[in-house]
């Protein structure tokens, strides 16, 4: 069972759902890197539960603790442990799904893999295991923002409402502004007020996170099987509920012509950009310097507070009513994992290009 990403930041998380903690180990720091525990816990305070009416009721303090690879406020290069202890687990909320195979979760699939499962809150399969992902991903910015680096994710989409334009046309910062997590005021009024309509009919709902990396230079990626995209392909799609992923125009490019999707390059003052950015920020699998922009659709969330038909064990048809405290929309606490994501991917390959040119 593969639980590490990365070649040279390289994160190998632990933990379950309802055991004692979740934790990591981070490989790969660069040594010298100022580490500020305060942002570390502001990344994990954003993905925590309870911190808003659409979000989960479990409370959650979810703080941190570095047990190596810190020495007076800096990162000394070696492993850096860390783990969050889980204080709140109800694990009786799952006795009545014990035998069951809840459908569209990990069950089925991973009793026939395993041929045991952990039935509390999904076990390893909770995206309670991002907590891990957002320490490593706190550690990267870190790393990242000495470079100059900037990574920024916000809720695009819930259900059928959607911001038009490009991130450009927003402040992104204002993002924080809302429980929802997007930059338009408005919109996450209507957003929160889906979410609301959802959850009161113990139902769910989906949509789309937006992300946008700026300062990235020239060079990450590799020509073959590590193309940047693929990459960060690979990290987003790990996340639990993401079902798609594209950069750049997507999909939505195969609508034009190549008159129209090429980006023609323009030179000013030594300094090489595109007049356009369609191919995203990537061209060849390797960053061309311009902003790098993707977007990451997220199914709804598969716990129905709602009686559903499913199977037992033994093959018998059985209802199932889900019982325990749930999001009725991951995206506003899956911002903060996309960011995560974004930047462990993006400084494992600005390690690469740099072993690679040394």
């Amino acid at each position: 069972m593969r639980n590490s990403i990365g070649h040279i930041f390289t994160l190998s998380t632990f933990g379950e759902s309802h055991g004692a903690a979740v934790g990591g180990v981070v490989d790969g720091m660069p040594a010298g890197i100022p580490i500020d525990l305060a942002f570390i816990q502001e990344e994990l305070n954003r993905r925590r539960p309870g911190q808003s009416r659409i979000t989960t009721a479990r409370k959650e303090a979810d703080e941190v603790e570095l047990l190596s690879g810190v020495m007076d406020g800096k990162s000394t290069g070696c492993p850096i442990g860390f783990v969050v202890r889980n204080t709140n687990q109800h694990s009786s909320d799952y006795d009545n799904m014990k035998d069951l195979f809840r459908p569209s979760h990990a069950d089925y699939t991973y009793f026939q893999k395993y041929g045991i499962r952990d039935h509390r809150g999904g076990g390893r399969s909770s995206a309670r295991i991002t907590i891990s992902r957002c320490v490593a991903g706190a550690l990267a910015k870190m790393a990242l923002r000495q470079m100059g680096i900037t990574v920024e994710a916000y809720t695009q989409q819930v259900g059928s409402l959607k911001i038009t334009g490009s991130y450009h046309d927003y402040d992104l910062s204002l993002r924080e502004n809302n429980a929802v997590r997007c930059p338009d005021e408005a919109m996450a009024q209507q957003m929160e007020a889906l979410i609301q309509e959802v959850k009161g009919a113990g139902d769910t709902i989906g949509g789309v996170i937006a992300c946008v990396v700026k300062g990235c230079p020239v060079g990450l990626g590799e020509p073959e099987f590590d193309k940047l995209h693929a990459a960060l392909g690979h990290a987003m799609l790990s996340i639990n509920a993401v079902k798609g992923f594209e950069y750049g125009e997507g999909f939505a490019g195969v609508e034009a012509r190549g008159s129209q999707q090429n980006d023609v390059f323009t030179c000013n003052e030594g300094k090489v950009s595109t007049l356009t950015n369609h191919s995203g920020g990537i061209q060849g699998g390797i960053s061309n310097g311009e902003d790098i922009f993707f977007r990451v659709a997220f199914k709804p969330v598969a716990t129905l507070l709602m009686e559903q038909d499913t199977i037992d064990k033994e093959g018998n048809a059985v209802k199932l009513t889900a019982r325990g405290r749930h999001d009725p929309c991951v995206l506003p606490r899956a911002v903060p994992v996309v960011e995560a994501m974004a930047a462990i991917t993006l400084l494992d390959h600005y390690l690469m290009n740099k072993t690679v040119h040394m």
